[in-house]
């Protein structure tokens, strides 16, 4: 007879693990489409299997003698499974607090199915070998359902992986100009999506890098060899710094853009910033460049309005917080630094950005436009972004406002369209205006329903070539269709 306690501990186990999978696994982490978790996601597969097995023979049967055993040799490659995705997830990200409290509630609940459950299994292992047909009424029910869920996540996570096996190199090699003498850049937001694929392009060229980050321990380790500084005020005034890429600051695109949040997204921009011209005054040799972030949110919400960097601005919170930035940036000109303000649409990879989002809602066929589809969206491949700031460092031409988008902005309604081809998914799960609105206020106004058409004039200008500059190569680049 099996105890109550143990149901229940199973029932706990269960909300736990569809919490982790839902919540951190699709909806935050999305790691089905990080290339990086392509053993995690294995790791995970096997487990769920595991578990939709043990499941499925609880469900309905009382297994004895041999089948008894099998169960105890299933529940101990589990834990071995489960030690060996701690330790994967430990080297290949940085899990967040939530995820990682809800791993230790998860072994600490399994740990006690284990103490009710292996004394049970060993008492039935000395019977004749059998599956001792057994109806435990709602449970049975529950570990059906339980059995059907797993076994559906193992297969999700298989073919997940599977699946990043075909999608092309995360090499970085090629992206950025080797030089005849190597630079020595400092980064700034070197920990973030552009920040870790622009490091490694750097290192792969040859050029030193020197990051500066807020937590050395945090987030995404950065490959050696790297020099780590958590203040600019660690470096030293006779320091050689040949070029400065400035892309720290608070992401913007969380609900919802309450008081702090907005005092947080200005302050990361401008007080960063100005603290990277501070340093560019303190240095024996000011830096020779200073690549610095900025948005096409300079531009304002203009609707149809083709821009270039030739255009004016319309006034919005976008704006402002972009115009502060570049204006703190230009203050380091009179140094004699080349200052390139790099004015970024959205950026298309698989390790953030919009496109990262966006997946899983379109791979279950969720996907659908926002509002009327009609606004314009200006975005960027990040391979072709991590070239072009490149191209910045390496080209004494290029100076001044530099539009970072490709070459043939897409609608919104054209965007879905293709995003949900690629995937082989419809797109019928268009969001409402109003809805967005009322979710998200002026934040959803400026960032999905407002858009802007942004054409890269000054690249252009400048000599720099496109490797992605239509949507649907960018996405067959991304996604490993070509």
């Amino acid at each position: 007879m099996i105890p109550d306690m143990l149901w229940y501990l199973i029932l706990a186990q269960l909300v736990m693990g569809l919490f982790d999978t839902v919540y951190h696994h699709e909806l935050t982490e999305r790691i089905a489409w990080r290339p990086r978790q392509r053993g995690e996601l294995w790791l995970h597969g096997a487990r769920n299997g595991l578990y939709a097995v043990l499941f499925a023979t609880l469900a309905w049967s009382t297994p004895q003698g041999g089948f008894a055993l099998a169960m105890i040799a299933l529940l101990v490659v589990e834990v071995l499974v489960t030690l060996a995705d701690f330790v994967e997830e430990d080297r290949s990200r940085k899990l967040p607090a939530s995820e990682r409290i809800a791993h230790t509630l998860l072994a600490v609940n399994y740990g006690a199915i284990l103490v009710l459950l292996l004394p049970l299994l060993w008492h039935w292992a000395a019977r004749p070998s059998m599956l001792l047909a057994a109806n435990h009424g709602a449970w049975s029910v529950l570990l059906c359902l339980a059995a059907l869920g797993t076994a559906l996540s193992c297969l999700r996570d298989c073919t997940a992986a599977r699946r990043l096996h075909r999608l092309p190199p995360a090499g970085a090699a090629g992206l950025i100009p080797e030089a005849e003498t190597p630079w020595t850049v400092l980064i700034t937001g070197a920990t973030g999506f552009i920040g870790r694929r622009l490091v490694a392009a750097l290192q792969a060229s040859g050029h030193r890098v020197v990051a500066l980050v807020r937590d050395p321990a945090g987030g995404t380790p950065l490959p050696a060899p790297i020099e780590i500084v958590t203040d600019l005020e660690q470096i030293d005034a006779a320091r050689g710094i040949d070029a400065i890429v400035n892309l720290a600051g608070e992401p913007i695109g969380d609900f919802w853009w309450t008081p702090a949040k907005r005092r947080r997204i200005r302050e990361s921009r401008v007080e960063t910033t100005r603290a990277v011209v501070a340093l560019a005054r303190r240095l024996a040799t000011p830096p020779a460049v200073l690549v610095s972030g900025s948005a096409v949110g300079w531009y304002g919400l203009r609707r149809t309005r083709r821009l270039d960097e030739t255009s004016g601005a319309k006034p919005s919170f976008t704006h402002e917080i972009c115009k502060a930035w570049e204006q703190a940036a230009l203050a380091a000109k009179p140094l004699g630094v080349r200052v390139v303000l790099l004015r970024i649409g959205l950026v298309l990879g698989l390790e953030g950005g919009i496109l990262n989002r966006l997946l899983t809602p379109f791979e279950f066929g969720l996907g659908g436009r926002f509002g009327s589809g009609a606004q314009w969206m200006s975005w960027i491949d990040a391979d072709d972004l991590v070239r072009l700031i490149g191209h910045a460092l390496a080209r004494p031409c290029v100076q001044g406002r530099l539009n970072a988008t490709a070459p043939e902005p897409v609608t919104n309604a054209e965007f879905t369209r293709t995003l949900a081809r690629q995937l082989h998914r419809p797109a019928w799960f268009a969001l409402p205006a109003p809805l967005l609105r009322r979710l998200g206020g002026e934040l959803a106004e400026e960032l999905f329903l407002g858009g802007q058409y942004v054409a890269p004039l000054n690249a252009h200008a400048t000599g720099f070539t496109f490797r992605h500059p239509t949507l649907k190569k960018s996405l067959h680049h991304l996604l490993g269709a070509e």
